[in-house]
């Protein structure tokens, strides 16, 4: 046994044994011998003891088998000791240990019996416990034979003793006779559909006064069985007199209430009105979290597109370079750019929603701005609708991006057009305005500009959906669903707000609410123009830092078609290990977005090992980077903008030594 891993312990005699086995013992084996004589009380004693998940096996080992009439001692033996194993000798290793093996699993089985019995009788105590501390009464309803199990507390909900055997028809009839009726209805339809038994009626006991009962069951059905209903029950007197006592009082509050009310209307009317006003602010916020949410998201894609934009249009314009006499790869290498530039129009909708553009905001002519796009309006909406510019001359000056808001307008414009299909009349018009109610803007001076058309208009439920991205009524193919929600995130990065009203069949006016600031308008002056260009004979160290590959390659692509020296990395960490190097390095241009190093970050650690060493950072979002504050190039970029950007840095640096 111990070579088949089971632990043995040897008795010398019955008396021993008798002694040493418990609950705890896997089986017995006994050879034939051993009883031979022996007093088998004892042990029989304690094995009719056993609890109910018990029987303990016994093995055995006998000269002539386990058959009665071979060996007539069998039976008493079997009678005896109950779960018996014969084993005859001589037997092989193999069969014994098969058979004490048996025997153990068989044991196991009854240990595990014995522990899911322990787990019920202790869930029986636990639930009669929590039964006992809420007053519960528990019962059980058989539907087939009509009998009816209850427990003491359930009786007495009745106006039943302990001692009592109230059947169904009895506790039937403690029913309060005008609640009978629907009450058996109701629980008929619960055993039908199977659903659950809810409900609260009344009970009238035998000495006439009435009780209330809150009556909740499940409908089981067990294989082979009918249903049953199964459940607890509440004695709710005290709470049901306790609501009639507030429903009367209720009533007469509202009694006093109602002599009042007309001298309480008006002050019926600050309170209605704030609710209102809460429940707007309400609404507002769940929309305005619900919008950023998208936004992140819809911003970090704008965000990939943009790396892949940058690696397409990169090498498509070092490809045209190769082939500058075949007009067909030319053509072929325009549409392909023209395909990725309205891409990277599409991701600059896409950043301007996520509010992750990069604007650069500054004191605006907006009167200026608005007559200066005069032609290109009426050019955009078409001889059909008719247009109209109201600005006036004392218009004060606005804190925006006046290319953003360019687009804006235009973008509003075309809207209008599309909801004119057959004609109609468009009006521009800008004024100054203060807002000092609050809501979804600060209090402050602004500039309202708004768009009205006398189109088809909008429903409310339209209107209620137009700022959300990729939301659009027009055909499919017609429209990215894209440029409210591009209006909507420009005006509140900006700081202001779009304001919709519509109704329809009457048309569609759009505000666009811009922040007034008191600066001047600052004189334009092109740095690129200004600035010495470069020698061209003197190529610069170029170190690039990308963690996407395409975007490394077609960047060093473009340096080095500048006359510039290249060296690609793909992370933080191995720019800083070729600094570390000793490596000359006239300028970094980096990605901001990088993991477990932004570029950021890395521009931090660069000014610790070289102060004076340019970096540009390049980033297909405006995220504001921690750190230091570091010019930054757009992407996707063409070379002929990364060429600028160097100029303008390597220039302005030249200016400072």
């Amino acid at each position: 046994m111990r070579e088949a891993g089971v632990a043995a312990a040897i008795c010398g005699d019955l008396a021993t044994l008798e002694r040493a086995i418990n609950d705890s013992t896997a089986f017995v084996l006994l050879t034939e011998e051993a009883m031979v004589g022996g007093d088998l009380r004892g042990i029989a004693t304690w094995l009719a003891a056993q609890p109910a998940w018990s029987d303990l096996p016994f093995i055995v080992l006998t000269r002539r088998g386990g058959d009665v009439e071979r060996n007539p001692a069998a039976a008493r033996v079997s009678q005896v000791l109950g779960n018996v194993t014969f084993l005859e000798r001589p037997f092989h290793p193999t069969s014994f240990v098969s058979l004490a093996r048996t025997a153990v699993r068989s044991r196991l089985r009854q240990f595990e019996a014995r522990t899911r019995m322990r787990e019920l009788v202790e869930g029986e105590q636990r639930l009669q416990t929590a039964l006992l501390a809420g007053r519960l009464g528990s019962w059980e309803f058989d539907v087939a034979s009509r009998r009816v199990t209850a427990s003491d507390a359930f009786k007495a909900l009745f106006g039943r003793q302990p001692h009592e055997s109230p059947t169904y028809d009895d506790l039937v009839s403690s029913i309060h006779p005008e609640d009978r009726s629907w009450s058996q209805d109701a629980m008929r339809r619960s055993i039908a559909s199977g659903g659950d038994y809810t409900i609260e009626y009344r009970t009238v006991w035998r000495d006439g006064s009435v009780r209330w009962a809150e009556i909740r069951a499940r409908v089981v059905r067990d294989a082979g069985n009918g249903p049953r209903l199964i459940g607890v029950s509440a004695d709710i007197t005290e709470r049901k007199t306790a609501e009639e006592r507030l429903r009367q009082l209720n009533e007469t509050l509202e009694e006093r209430v109602a002599e009042r009310t007309r001298a309480l209307e008006d002050a019926h009317r600050v309170v209605v009105a704030e609710i209102t006003q809460r429940e707007r602010a309400e609404n507002q916020l769940r929309q305005a979290q619900k919008m950023e949410m998208i936004g992140q998201l819809t911003g970090g894609i704008a965000h990939d597109f943009n790396n892949l934009l940058m690696a397409v249009l990169g090498n498509l314009e070092m490809l045209r370079k190769y082939v500058p006499g075949d007009a067909r790869a030319n053509r072929l290498i325009e549409g392909a750019s023209q395909g990725a530039q309205r891409g990277a129009v599409l991701t600059q909708r896409l950043l301007a929603f996520a509010r992750q553009q990069e604007l650069r905001a500054e004191p605006s002519d907006v009167a200026a701005l608005v007559r200066g796009m005069t032609d290109l309006l009426s050019r955009s909406i078409g001889t059909r609708v008719e247009l109209t510019i109201d600005v006036p001359d004392d218009l004060p000056n606005a804190m925006i991006d006046g290319n953003q808001v360019e687009l804006a307008l235009l973008n509003l414009a075309v809207n209008a057009r599309d909801a004119m299909p057959d004609g109609g009349s468009l009006a521009i018009r800008a004024e100054a305005v203060d807002n000092s109610a609050g809501g979804d803007l600060a209090p402050g001076r602004y500039i309202r500009l708004s768009v009205a058309d006398t189109g088809c208009g909008m429903d409310a439920e339209t209107l209620a959906k137009a700022t959300e991205p990729f939301f659009s009524t027009k055909e499919v193919g017609k429209g990215t669903g894209l440029g409210l929600s591009m209006v909507h995130g420009l005006a509140v990065q900006l700081g202001g707000a779009l304001r919709l009203t519509s109704q329809l069949g009457k048309g569609t006016v759009a505000e666009l609410w811009l922040p007034v600031t008191d600066s001047p308008v600052s004189g334009q002056e092109d740095a690129c123009a200004m600035a010495p260009r470069l020698d061209p004979a003197r190529g610069l160290k170029v170190l690039v830092v990308d963690d996407d590959v395409l975007i490394s390659m077609s960047t060093a692509d473009m340096l080095q078609d500048l006359g510039h020296d290249a060296i690609e990395v793909n992370s933080g960490e191995r720019a800083l290990e070729v600094l570390a190097q000793g490596t000359p390095v006239d300028l970094i241009i980096t990605d901001f977005s990088m993991p477990r190093m932004t570029g950021a970050e890395l521009a931090v650690k660069v000014r610790e090992m070289r102060p004076t060493l340019p970096i540009l950072l390049a980033t297909g979002y405006a995220e504001t980077p921690a750190g230091p504050d570091l010019p930054r190039l757009s992407k996707p970029y063409q070379q002929a903008q990364l060429g600028e950007e160097i100029v303008k840095l390597m220039t302005g640096r030249v200016r400072q030594s």
